[in-house]
């Protein structure tokens, strides 16, 4: 008999495999979908679950109680009743407050993106062109700020721009007077982006290491310019890692929290600081959910354009 004959039975220790294989295939189900229904369940059980839950408050209005939401069923004689109000996202669009309050969140966490892709863009491109023997050194440091706590590395920043801080310590020596850094927009800014820089780098720099050098030495050959190069090849080969950077630096910039209430002052409005004041400020559990329902469309809008035109450029490539 051949060692390749299909139905000669297989060695022992592939039996017990072959086993729950045949077990699988009796009750429909095939490898793949056990891999997929792993993440699957996760996702509906820590997401789609709370998610559902917080739209059903959003649903509710408000009551002195507990829970302070009025429930959507209600029972009556027998009866059930369900309730749905809708003026908490009629609010949302009527009231001034909110509608400035998205506005600046997209406008601080859009500046901010593209503040991190200047910066970081030519970080990414000197580390994939770096010396193999540097390169794991130069991401280990684009890395060693994920080593300290997030609300530390804040909190190390208003050391640097409050009034008697750094670097107004540093401009006095030479008698710059002091510069007010701190609770603005300019703070904001620079904790965003030192936070999440590191988001804009990796991507960016995955997609430069793959490049082919033999693309820009052709380029080179036929006489083309270092910025005709650059910008006909390695900017438009760049386009995936630059989608990808700028969805991880814009979406969770966007509902930012800690760096507006420690960095920004009064007048830096953001949509995080508005859903901590519904909440625990007005207790207003409702209006609170209906504000981050909100915000999660205002984020999934931008997602589905980033991962749209990332197709778009990923098919452009395959047909070339």
């Amino acid at each position: 008999m051949s060692s390749f004959d299909t139905d000669s039975p297989p060695p022992p220790h592939r039996r017990p495999w072959t086993l729950f294989e045949r077990g699988l295939k009796a009750i429909g189900l095939s490898g793949r979908a056990l891999v997929i229904a792993a993440p699957a369940i996760w996702l509906t059980v820590f997401f789609l679950v709370p998610l559902l839950v917080v739209f059903g408050i959003s649903l509710s209005v408000k009551q002195f109680g507990r829970p302070p939401y009025t429930p959507l069923l209600t029972t009556d004689e027998g009866t059930v009743q369900l309730t749905l109000h809708l003026s908490n996202y009629l609010r949302l669009f009527t009231d001034n407050l909110y509608v400035a309050a998205y506005l600046s969140s997209i406008k601080i966490a859009f500046i901010s993106t593209v503040i991190a892709l200047l910066i970081g863009y030519p970080m990414a491109y000197a580390i994939a062109r770096a010396p193999d023997r540097w390169r794991n050194i130069l991401l280990m440091l684009v890395i060693l700020p994920f080593w300290t706590s997030f609300l530390l590395r804040v909190y190390a920043l208003t050391g640097f721009m409050r009034g008697n801080g750094v670097i107004n310590n540093f401009l006095g020596l030479f008698g710059i007077p002091p510069v007010v850094m701190m609770q603005t927009d300019f703070a904001v800014y620079v904790g965003i982006v030192y936070t999440y820089l590191p988001f804009m780098i990796l991507p960016l720099y995955t997609n430069l290491v793959k490049l082919d050098g033999a693309l820009l030495e052709a380029s080179a050959d036929l006489g083309a310019r270092p910025v005709r190069t650059f910008l006909s090849i390695t900017l438009p080969l760049s386009m995936p890692g630059i989608i990808a950077g700028s969805m991880l630096v814009f979406i969770p910039a966007i509902g930012e929290f800690v760096i507006p209430s420690l960095l920004g002052g009064p007048s830096t409005l953001m949509i995080g600081r508005v859903l901590w004041d519904e909440f625990f400020a007005n207790t207003n559990w409702p209006r609170a959910a209906a504000v981050a329902i909100a915000m999660l469309v205002v984020v999934v809008i931008p997602i589905m354009l980033l991962q749209k035109a990332q197709d778009a450029v990923q098919d452009n490539e395959r047909n070339t």
